[in-house]
C-alpha cells in the first residue's frame, strides 16, 4: 500500500487520501471504524471503533525509527501514575512502494475531549482540580526508570542537539551540558491533553530528556495567553527554577526565534524577553 506525494513534498495526512489505509487497519485490527469521527493531524490519524476504543494510525520515514524501535505507546502502558489511555492492541506494517512504516494503536477512549490545538489563542479556564492532576503526572512519569530516549519532532534528543539548537540562535558563552535526564513525554502541548478531566496521550515519542522539556514545551504553546503561560510557570515552578529548566526553555525558544521563525508569530516577543532573561541567568551562574 502507498500513500504517496509529488517529489519533494512531504505527507500530509489532514489533506492527503486516507481511506485505504483505514480499511487496511479494519481488516488487521477486526473492527470498523467511525468515519465521522476522524482526526486528521500532519504525519497521524484516529478515529472511534466499533468496539468503544481509540484507533491512531502514523506514518514515519523508516530512518526516523530508531534502534529502540517504533513502540512508545506500547512501553508506556507500563507507566505507574501517569493519567492515559489503556493500550490495548497495535499492528504495524512496512508501506509497499516507500520507505516508510505504518503503526495502529488501539487504545481505550480518553476520559474527555482534547483540550485544543498544539498552540492556544485562548484560555481553556482549567479548573484546579486538572492541574493538580496534571502536575501529578508529570511528576509521577519523571521517576520512572527506562532506556527509551525522547524523540521530540521525531528527532532524538541528545546533548549535542541541545547545544547545537540553544547556540545556533543564542551564541553566547555559557555551558549547556546537561545535568539530568528524566523520562518526558516529549510532545507535550494542548493537542495531547484532555479535559474536564486530565489525560495525557500520543506517547510515541516518550523518553529520557532533560528535565524540565515537557514543562517548557506546554510554555511554549501557551505563550499567545500571557495568564495560561504564566500558570504553567506556577505550576512546574520546580522545573523551571532547575538549570536544566532553563535549558530546556531555552530550547523551546530556539524553536520560535530560529531561522525558520515567522514574523507574525505572537509567540516571538513573550519567548525573546524569557530567552534574554535565562541567557543572563546562565552567564552569571
Amino acid at each position: 500500500m502507498t500513500l504517496s506525494a509529488p517529489t519533494g513534498q512531504a505527507v500530509d495526512l489532514r489533506v492527503q487520501p486516507v481511506d485505504e489505509i483505514l480499511d487496511q487497519v479494519e481488516r488487521s485490527l477486526r473492527t470498523r471504524l467511525d468515519r465521522d469521527t476522524v482526526v486528521r493531524k500532519r504525519r497521524s490519524v484516529g478515529a472511534r471503533s466499533g468496539r468503544d476504543t481509540w484507533v491512531r494510525v502514523e506514518r514515519r520515514l523508516v530512518d526516523k525509527i530508531g534502534d529502540q524501535g517504533w513502540n512508545g505507546t506500547e512501553c508506556a502502558a507500563r507507566l505507574k501514575g501517569v493519567a492515559q489511555p489503556e493500550w490495548q492492541a497495535c499492528v504495524v506494517w512496512r508501506d509497499a512502494g516507500e520507505p516508510v512504516m505504518w503503526r495502529a494503536d488501539e487504545t481505550g477512549l480518553l476520559p474527555g475531549d482534547p483540550i485544543g490545538t498544539a498552540v492556544l489563542s485562548e484560555d481553556p479556564e482549567l479548573p484546579d482540580e486538572w492541574w493538580c492532576a496534571f502536575s501529578s503526572s508529570l511528576d509521577a512519569l519523571a521517576v520512572q526508570r527506562t532506556s527509551r530516549v525522547a524523540t521530540p519532532d521525531t528527532e532524538t534528543i541528545t546533548q549535542t542537539l541541545v547545544a547545537e539548537a540553544i547556540h545556533t540562535v543564542f551564541p553566547s558563552s555559557f555551558d549547556t551540558t546537561v545535568e539530568q535526564w528524566v523520562p518526558a513525554h516529549a510532545d507535550l502541548n494542548w493537542a495531547n491533553m484532555s479535559a474536564p478531566t486530565f489525560c495525557l496521550f500520543d506517547w510515541e515519542d516518550w523518553g529520557s530528556a532533560p528535565r524540565g522539556l515537557d514543562s517548557a514545551s506546554l510554555w511554549a504553546s501557551s505563550l499567545v495567553v500571557p495568564a495560561l503561560a504564566e500558570r504553567v510557570l506556577r505550576e512546574r515552578r520546580a522545573d523551571f527554577a532547575s538549570r536544566d529548566g532553563k535549558l530546556m526553555t531555552l530550547f523551546v525558544c530556539s524553536k520560535i526565534l530560529g531561522p525558520d521563525a515567522h514574523p507574525q508569530d505572537p509567540r516571538l516577543g513573550p519567548a525573546r524577553q524569557m530567552a534574554e532573561q535565562i541567557v543572563q541567568d546562565l552567564q552569571t551562574d
